[in-house]
């Protein structure tokens, strides 16, 4: 189905105006998006190349080292690019796969962290059945479930957006195409669309987010039964989780679970859930991990030494 329009691009306002926010922008979010790179692809190797591959938890996490990539390159390259250049435009076709892509890997990995917090839950609740409960097979369906619940969410979205018709104007007052500020400019009226929106998109994420942190508030209680040691092990695993929830969660709430309306406040949260979170998943995930940071310095020391005698 082909909507009806008389616009071949959009212009995406981007954050600021002023030059020299504008510069400050360019500089932190490059070094944002450095850092993840850099940070999720280290997880990533060390997760692949050794025994952790095997165990459910860091199963989880390298698809979620994988995901963040993907999710904040449909935004990253194009706010920086954006910001040095001053050229903010971006054809109908290109808005339309960022809004598919954003939906698409984010709904994946909010799935994904939901087969995390389960796997935690067993690991802690049930630790005689965990082997049984999360046994490979059952890892790969709950990925596969996750896939599949992206497909069918982010299709959902850009069928929403692509049968608007969009006479102008153009203007986008974000810094990437999502589908309130396309709401807002379509020429149509968008009520209806925009409660569908609402359930599709914000009522998903705060079922997800109420049953994460009920899951925790579960795991939390049931520590009380453990030893010091299995406490702190554990409190530590469940915070870097539970940190990382509520930074991609909350902003997301904010924005979704309302009707269709922007406010120059939602710029601001997104960046929390594109860049910040997604950036920080590394640190959470290996600055509080004892196992991962031991994985990490013999995978790479091992590469190092390894390189270093070859080319000797």
């Amino acid at each position: 189905m082909k909507s009806q329009r008389n616009i071949s691009e959009f212009i995406l306002l981007g954050l600021s105006y002023d030059k020299n926010i504008q510069i400050f922008c360019f500089v932190l979010f490059l070094l944002c998006y450095v850092s993840l790179l850099v940070g999720n692809l280290v997880i990533l190797v060390s997760i692949l190349n050794s025994y952790l591959f095997h165990q459910p938890m860091y199963y989880f996490l390298s698809h979620l080292a994988s995901l963040d990539i993907f999710y904040t390159s449909s935004v990253a390259p194009k706010l920086i690019s954006d910001l040095l250049l001053g050229t903010k435009s971006i054809s109908y076709d290109n808005c339309m796969l960022q809004v598919f892509t954003m939906h698409f890997f984010g709904s994946i990995e909010i799935f994904i962290l939901t087969a995390m917090a389960l796997d935690r839950y067993v690991a802690i609740c049930k630790p005689l059945h965990y082997m049984i409960i999360m046994n490979r097979t059952r890892c790969n369906f709950l990925v596969l479930v996750a896939w599949i619940g992206g497909v069918v969410h982010s299709f959902a979205q850009l069928f929403m957006i692509i049968v608007l018709p969009f006479c102008g104007p153009n203007e986008i007052d974000h810094y990437f195409c999502d589908i309130s500020p396309l709401l807002k400019i379509a020429c149509t009226d968008t009520h209806v669309t925009g409660i569908i929106v609402l359930v599709n998109s914000g009522i998903v994420a705060l079922v997800t987010f109420v049953l994460l942190f009920g899951s925790y508030v579960i795991i939390l209680l049931s520590l009380r039964n453990h030893s010091a040691e299995g406490r702190s092990k554990a409190l530590s695993t469940c915070g870097s989780h539970i940190t990382l929830v509520v930074l991609f969660f909350v902003p997301a709430i904010f924005i979704y679970l309302r009707p269709p309306t922007t406010f120059p406040e939602d710029k601001v949260f997104a960046l929390f859930y594109t860049i910040i979170a997604p950036m920080f998943n590394p640190l959470i995930y290996t600055l509080r991990n004892a196992e991962m940071k031991n994985t990490m310095r013999k995978v790479w020391c091992q590469g190092y030494y390894q390189t270093k005698h070859t080319i000797n």
